[in-house]
């Protein structure tokens, strides 16, 4: 069973997207001096190298549990059986192929617009939403109902946070770009790890959940880095509604749902599902991180993300103890910011969560 897990992962692995190297973009940076083209096509390359490297690790995982288990490793098995039902189906919306991704879906806006009707989201003046294409529509219903928009960036490799108003825009008409990770980094105000904020709402994509909560994304485990972060500010609390917007096809059924007990130390659980045709609220009883598991992070990924560099760093120094390094992982290469670049798919600006090619949407 787990050789042929493994042929099918190695057989989903998706086709490489045409990419140019680009001159790296600050969050905040002006609009004359702003590459949008650019900025988009590094993010298509790097987005490439980083579903690669989960096709690789995905069949690493189901090799290494056919002798040693690998903590999490049974979790690909399920995201394939989701993705491939939702090609198969036509289900999946652009980009596709929805593999290593979170995916879109058809109707996505609409279970946007459910969300949008929850006491939680109307009550609430900061929300935190995921930077993927299936989740744009609720980026564009947080900046029109007069909310505080708090996006990461993807991966959180060209910075941490930004934070967005509809005030904060040159004008109504660039409201479309600005629900995109380019429009984001030109126009969001940076968040720091002592800015002074209070999220009321947390949005994230899945790749599928169940109705005790249990949520599997695509394999990067940036979500979990993103709510640990917040925890750690004081951004969050276990109190803090947890909301993941899906297609019907991605609940699991009776016969699939998740062992809790299989559940990993750092996995977010959900507190509410919302989908084109319902709202789900699960009463899940699954503990919540209670921030960065450091001895789970590998010295990889944090010799990518300068945000947890300098936490790790702010955390040993205010201790005088040394935080404990999680084990080695292989991923995928950053690209090197040089030269100018060239012409990007963009994504569409418009309503209904269908942005360009890429994760960021």
């Amino acid at each position: 069973e787990h050789i042929m897990l493994l042929k099918q992962h190695l057989q989903c692995k998706p086709q490489r997207m045409r990419s140019h190297q680009t001159r790296s973009v600050a969050p905040g940076a002006s609009s004359s001096s702003f590459n949008t083209p650019a900025y988009d096509a590094e993010r298509l390359k790097l987005d490439d190298q980083a579903r690669k490297a989960m096709v690789a690790k995905a069949a690493a995982d189901i090799a290494a549990e056919t002798g040693l288990r690998v903590e999490g490793a049974w979790k690909w098995a399920l995201r394939k059986q989701v993705w491939d039902h939702m090609e198969a189906n036509d289900i999946a919306q652009q980009p596709r192929p929805v593999h290593h991704r979170i995916p879109n879906f058809v109707d996505a806006a609409a279970a946007a617009e459910r969300l949008a009707q929850l006491p939680e989201f109307q009550q609430a003046q900061v929300v935190k939403v995921n930077p993927d294409t299936p989740q744009k529509q609720v980026r564009y219903l947080v900046l029109t109902g007069g909310k505080t928009l708090m996006t990461p960036q993807p991966r959180l490799r060209t910075g941490f946070f930004s934070t967005l108003t509809l005030a904060g825009l040159p004008g109504k008409s660039r409201l479309g770009e600005a629900c995109t990770s380019a429009g984001v980094a030109q126009w969001g105000k940076p968040v720091s790890l002592d800015s002074q904020l209070k999220v009321d709402v947390v949005v994230v994509g899945s790749s599928c959940v169940d109705r005790n909560g249990c949520r599997l994304g695509k394999g990067e485990g940036f979500a979990e880095l993103e709510y640990g972060v917040l925890k750690w500010m004081g951004a969050i609390d276990d109190s803090t509604p947890v909301v993941t917007t899906v297609h019907d096809c991605q609940v699991l059924d009776a016969i699939n749902t998740i062992d809790p007990a299989n559940m990993c130390p750092w996995d977010v659980p959900v507190d509410i599902i919302v989908t084109p045709t319902q709202v789900i609220r699960t009463g899940t009883r699954l503990p919540k991180p209670p921030g960065i598991l450091w001895d789970k992070l590998s010295p990889q990924k944090l010799g990518q993300i300068r945000v947890l560099q300098e936490l790790k760093a702010r955390i040993e120094e205010q201790t005088g103890t040394a935080l404990p390094t999680g084990p080695d992982e292989k991923l995928p290469p950053l690209a090197k910011r040089t030269g100018n670049g060239g012409r990007g798919r963009r994504g569409s600006g418009g309503r209904g969560g269908r942005g360009g090619r890429g994760g960021g949407g």
